[in-house]
C-alpha cells in the first residue's frame, strides 16, 4: 500500500467479506486488522485483496 486510496481500497474489500464485523487499516505498518464473526479462509483473504491488486505476506489469527 502506498496511499490513502489504498488503504480505502483494502477496508472495503475486506469490508465486503460475509461476517467482518470491524477494520482496521494502517498505511505505514502495511498491514489490515479486522474483526470477523465465524472463520474465514486465509484462501479467501488472499484471493479478496489479490483482485485488487495487493500482495498478502501473511495472515495472523488469534480469536478473542
Amino acid at each position: 500500500m502506498s496511499c490513502e486510496n489504498c488503504v480505502r481500497h483494502v477496508r472495503e474489500a475486506l469490508e465486503g467479506l460475509e461476517g467482518v464485523t470491524a477494520v482496521e487499516v494502517n498505511l505505514e505498518a502495511g498491514e489490515a486488522k479486522f474483526r470477523a464473526a465465524g472463520s474465514l479462509s486465509e484462501k479467501l483473504i488472499e484471493e479478496t485483496l489479490d483482485e485488487e491488486g495487493y500482495d498478502v505476506t501473511a495472515v495472523v489469527v488469534t480469536e478473542s
